[in-house]
C-alpha cells in the first residue's frame, strides 16, 4: 500500500533533514533505492523523483549500480535549489509545495518507524470487495443449497404423506 500523504512527507523530510547524520544516510540511501510508487500523493512522488535523479552519485551506467550523494554541500544544493525554485521539479509547482523539505519530521520518526514505513511501502492493499462479494456469494450459496435441502425435505414428507 503506498505510504499515505502524512508518512510520505515525513519520509521526504526525513530525507532532506537529516542527511547529515550518519546513523540515517544508509536509511537514507535505501529510500532513495526504491520504487517511487510507494507515495500515494503524486506532487510527493515527484519531489521524489527529483531527489532521486538530483542525488544520484555519477558512476558508469554500465558497471556500477546506483549510488547516492548523502551528506554534504551536494546534497544541501539539490534540496536549496527546490526550495528557492520549485519549479525545477514541476513547472506547476509552488514554493507551499515544497515547504516541508528540510524540515525535520519529528522525534517520532525514528528506526521503528522507518522499518514500518517499508512495510507499508511494499504492502500490497487487500481487496476489500471481493474479499465482501465472496462472502456473500457463499453465503447466498449457503442459504440456497439449505432452501434445496429444506425444499427437498418436504417435498419427501409430502410424498410419504401421500402414499401412507
Amino acid at each position: 500500500m503506498p505510504l499515505e500523504p502524512e508518512d510520505g512527507a515525513k519520509a521526504l523530510q526525513l530525507i532532506t533533514s537529516r542527511y547529515n547524520q550518519p546513523k540515517w544516510r544508509k536509511k537514507i540511501e535505501k529510500t532513495l533505492s526504491l520504487n517511487a510508487t510507494g507515495f500515494k500523493d503524486d506532487d510527493q512522488r515527484k519531489i521524489f523523483m527529483y531527489l532521486k535523479v538530483g542525488l544520484q552519485a555519477y558512476k558508469s551506467r554500465r558497471a556500477d549500480p546506483p549510488s547516492w550523494i548523502i551528506g554534504g554541500f551536494a546534497t544541501k544544493e539539490v534540496i536549496d535549489r527546490a526550495l528557492f525554485k520549485p519549479t525545477v521539479i514541476d513547472p506547476e509547482f509552488t514554493a507551499e509545495q515544497v515547504a516541508l523539505l528540510g524540515k525535520d519530521p519529528g522525534e517520532d520518526v525514528d528506526n521503528v518507524w522507518w522499518e514500518e514505513m517499508l512495510v507499508n511501502w511494499f504492502e500490497e492493499p487487500e481487496e476489500e470487495g471481493e474479499d465482501e462479494e465472496d462472502a456473500e456469494s457463499s453465503e447466498d450459496s449457503e442459504s440456497a443449497s439449505d432452501g434445496d435441502e429444506s425444499s427437498d425435505f418436504s417435498e419427501r414428507a409430502k410424498a410419504g404423506k401421500t402414499t401412507s
